[in-house]
């Protein structure tokens, strides 16, 4: 009979097989089998519902387990057994009225039941506990909303009050009672008037709160104070409430769409169906705002990072309708916005929100996945800068050229498109010829930004370099700087070839001189420091430009304060410059055969300079750790550029490589900034940055280097660079770094379980790498102290076999690992003792062991053998037969046996065999035992 051809009974009887082995996921996929073969509801589809809520309570997935039980009281009502697993579901997640509610049902049903009785006076004691709890919120609540909502009350008290409220509503029962009390038209009154900006942004945290991860609340909320509300909070010159407020809508977005604030969060499509008329109106209403005249600039680039977020394919998918909703035209309009054209319907812009547009468009372009809606895509920016251009006068010409140039900066294929229409880059070279300087500026900057890629530039800089030289002798700094930036970016085609020079010799060293200039001057504008940076950023592919740029203090110190501004304008600047730096770049490998094979066809070979040798990159990595520099980047890492994420990451590691310079990156934020980058970005970035915390979880004490929190969130990061697609260096960091975590608690050593790292982990015992095999061995051995890890151990495998053989590894610290997990396997499972004698080899392992010159792997040894005495007759009776008594008589006895556990363990193992009469208890073995305890009793 083949597995397709079983019955639903059969498949029952399967997964309980396999359930009593603990194979859960076997057992899980037999009971799915028995449910699609059963369409009628008896009592036989009842049991396999809850046997299928069973396996879920193991595997701790508690939701499904009580939905398996809803299923099962469906048919069976009040089945004990039902209610037994829903109860324990329940209270796993804190449900504990329910909870105590099942179990209150099954006692009446069932008064006799002594499994339940435990459960339920202990839920009692909760639920009481609860009940006063709950009333004391209550109070205190109360108490607060008094001080809060007195309008003429102590400014300093009414803050204190308001962030009482706000620690209360981020507690369950806390924000249930507070909505209950009708908080929320409270705090819409009292911010008509309200003056006190510290109480108001504290109001919009507590909605924030109320409203996260309660669909109910949510939308009773959402009714009250509507989005203009949220859109008018949105809409300030502090910082703080715009962040508060943009906070505010996403938790909405994703209460309604089932997401949270994690990297790697996916919506629901249940939910997101259901509530999908209230997404599209809160992303229309961002829509419609962007182009708003009465909103702030910081406001405006909250709304614009807020559709960033949530447009892609991997959030809410709404890339497509923004289009059809002619979005693309808003933001082109946001895109040309000039600080030179400020009249009362201007846009209020930051330096920022250009940055910000491009990567919102850039976005957008990315879910355009198939040709027509690539095709809708162009067409929307074609139609955007042909209705610009109907108009003759000269501002809207300059404006097309801010739009494309933005454009240039985040989807870059289709500002080269516009680039290439005919006429473009002609107006574009006839706006830099002229003598207005506004003109110069933004046809200057165009220019540099259309010279992105060598092919591209090469047509591009063969028209307009004797622009750009003729630019540079401008009286203006501004032009200056920017014509400096193209010149810089043609110098820099050569890339890290140290044979390619466009310019003649001595030449790009003058550009940078001249970029430097520009940069350490404190009277020269913010601007104009980021444009030197900008130039700096394609100037350092060349080794001297960055010896000598490292080697100057002032402009390092300098260039690490202009990132600090956070302005995500000099992102890419500076993080570019940083990674040349470093060479933190992908670098090409070079193979012996290959290079022959080009010197015969004459084709061009690239060279490394010798600045660029290890020793030199090394130095300049500690140099900028210590200027500073991971302060900047913990700034900088605020981007939403997923290609500048990658570029910040790759610098951190780079840093975190030297493991010197380790304590500074902590002190500094560096682990903080790093987490969400490992989760959230490239997969290259998300590499580099899990590689950064692997290397500070190394060195630094886990729970200095990642306090709280923070402890759990790292395993993620870990155990992604155990994948056969990182290299066998980020396998050993991620493994070590997993050993340092696996020994502070059980907590972690569960979230390691919970993420996968149990099977993740054991792959790596069984490589021919040296030093990961070691390494993953001393993971298991820390893991080991977790009691799910035994139950592994447990199953019908051979996983103890293999322990019994790593024992006598040639690698000692690989043999201590293994050993060391033995000993406390063996100590707390009897199961696994008895395994031991199935392996082939397991005397030649003791022997091994209990015969090793090195002190550590004798103790493990010891202990491993006085384990399997103690545990069961018929292993203590096997171990007899052989010569492992002699020896264990033997180190009693040994003068050269110095640690003297040893030998009171292996006393305690004789008398063990002695207890189960297998041996006579001989006086020496008690004079032994005794001489042991006298040295070990104080006096």
């Amino acid at each position: 009979m083949t597995k397709t051809n079983l019955t639903a009974h059969e498949w029952k009887e399967k997964g309980n097989e396999n359930f009593n082995k603990g194979n859960w996921s076997e057992a899980l996929s037999c009971y799915t089998n028995a449910l699609k073969l059963t369409n009628e509801d008896n009592s036989e589809k009842a049991i396999y519902y809850k046997n299928r809520a069973a396996v879920y309570l193991k595997q701790e997935e508690y939701n499904k387990a009580i939905r398996d039980c809803d299923e099962a009281l469906k048919i069976c009502p009040n089945n004990p057994k039902a209610l037994f697993r829903r109860c324990q579901a329940l209270e796993s997640l804190e449900r504990f009225e329910e909870a105590y509610r099942d179990a209150r049902y099954i006692i009446s049903a069932d008064p006799g039941n002594k499994a339940i009785q435990p459960i339920l006076a202990r839920l009692h004691e909760i639920v009481q506990e609860r009940y006063k709890q709950n009333s004391r919120v209550s109070a205190k609540v109360s108490q607060m909303m008094d001080l809060a909502f007195e309008t003429k009350g102590d400014s300093e008290k009414r803050e204190t009050a308001m962030n009482n409220l706000l620690v209360l509503a981020r507690e369950r029962a806390g924000a249930e009672i507070m909505f209950n009390e009708k908080v929320v038209p409270k705090l819409i009154k009292i911010l008509k008037l309200e003056k006190n900006e510290e109480i108001i942004i504290i109001a919009i945290r507590i909605i924030a709160e109320l409203c996260k991860d309660n669909i109910n609340r949510t939308e009773i909320i959402v009714k009250n104070i509507g989005i203009p509300w949220c859109l008018e909070m949105i809409n300030s010159k502090i910082t703080e409430r715009v962040n508060a407020a943009q906070y505010c809508l996403q938790t909405i977005l994703n209460t309604y769409s089932g997401m949270d604030n994690k990297p790697d969060t996916k919506p629901k499509k249940e939910l997101c169906d259901k509530y999908n008329k209230e997404i599209d109106t809160i992303l229309s209403s961002l829509l419609y705002s962007v182009t708003s005249r009465t909103i702030s600039g910081i406001g405006r680039d909250a709304i614009i990072e807020l559709i960033m977020r949530n447009i892609h394919y991997t959030a809410l998918n709404w890339a497509e309708q923004l289009v059809e909703l002619r979005g693309l035209q808003r933001l082109m309009e946001v895109a040309s916005e000039l600080e030179e054209y400020k009249y009362e319907s201007s846009m209020d812009i930051t330096s920022s929100t250009r940055t910000v547009t491009s990567v919102c468009l850039a976005r957008i372009y990315e879910n355009m996945y198939y040709d027509a809606a690539k095709e809708k895509f162009r067409n929307a920016i074609d139609e955007y800068i042909k209705d610009k251009l109907l108009t003759p006068d000269m501002e809207s010409k300059i404006r097309v050229v801010v739009a494309i140039t933005t454009l240039l900066l985040g989807p870059l294929d289709v500002g080269n498109t516009i680039i290439a229409k005919e006429g473009i880059l002609e107006m574009i070279l006839v706006m830099a010829g002229t003598d207005d300087l506004l003109q110069q500026k933004v046809a200057c900057e165009c220019i540099v930004a259309a010279a992105s890629k060598k092919d591209k530039a090469t047509a591009i800089i063969n028209q307009g370099a004797n622009i750009l030289k003729k630019l540079y002798q401008s009286r203006d700094d501004s032009i200056r700087v920017r014509a400096l930036v193209g010149l810089c970016k043609l110098g820099s085609s050569g890339g890290s070839d140290a044979t390619i020079r466009p310019f003649a010799d001595g030449a790009t060293k003058k550009l940078a001189e001249a970029c430097r200039r520009f940069l350490i001057n404190p009277k020269k504008q913010k601007d104009m420091r980021k444009w030197a940076v900008e130039g700096l950023s394609y100037l350092t592919f060349d080794a001297e430009v960055k010896e000598k740029l490292i080697e100057d203090r002032e402009a390092v110190q300098a260039m690490i304060e202009v990132a600090k501004t956070g302005d995500q304008s000099v992102v890419y600047g500076v993080v570019t410059t940083l990674v040349n730096l470093c060479n933190a770049y992908d670098k090409q490998e070079i193979i012996p055969e290959m290079v022959e094979l080009a010197k015969f066809a004459k084709h061009h070979i690239p060279e490394e300079h010798e600045f660029d040798d290890i020793d030199f990159v090394n130095k300049r990595v500690t140099a900028l750790a210590k200027a500073g520099v991971t302060s900047a980047l913990v700034s900088l890492s605020k981007t939403e550029s997923q290609n500048s994420k990658e570029l910040i990451a790759r610098v951190f590691n780079a840093i975190c490589s030297q493991p010197e310079v380790r304590g500074i990156v902590v002190q500094q934020g560096g682990a903080k900034a790093l987490l969400p980058l490992a989760l959230d970005g490239t997969d290259k970035g998300k590499k580099q940055a899990s590689q950064a915390l692997a290397r500070l979880g190394i060195t630094i004490n886990p729970e200095v280097a990642f306090p709280g929190q923070r402890i759990m969130e790292v395993v993620r990061p870990f155990l992604n660079l155990l994948n056969p697609d990182c290299s066998a260096l980020e396998n050993f960091e991620a493994l070590m770094a997993l050993c340092n975590l696996a020994g502070i608690n059980d907590g972690i050593r569960k979230r390691i379980l919970k993420e996968g790292g149990f099977q993740k982990v054991e792959v790596y015992m069984f490589e021919d790498h040296e030093m990961l095999k070691r390494a993953s061995t001393q993971v298991m051995n820390n893991l080991m102290m977790c009691e799910d890890v035994i139950k592994y151990y447990e199953q019908e495998n051979d996983r103890v076999k293999y322990l019994v053989i790593l024992c006598e590894d040639e690698d000692i610290d690989t043999s201590l690992a293994a050993a060391g997990a033995l000993a406390m396997l063996t100590s707390i499972s009897k199961k696994s003792c008895i395994k031991i004698l199935d392996s082939k080899n397991w005397l030649e392992s003791l022997r091994f062991l209990l015969a090793n010159p090195n002190s550590d792997l004798q103790h493990r040894g010891v202990v491993i053998v006085s384990n399997m005495i103690k545990s069961v007759k018929d292993v203590a009776a096997r171990l007899i037969e052989t010569d492992i008594m002699e020896i264990l008589m033997a180190l009693t006895k040994s003068d050269t046996v110095e640690n003297i556990k040893i030998k009171e363990i292996a006393a305690n193992a004789l008398e063990a065999a002695a207890e189960w009469k297998l041996i006579e208890k001989s006086a020496n073995a008690e004079q032994v035992s005794q001489s042991i305890n006298n040295l070990e009793n104080v006096e």
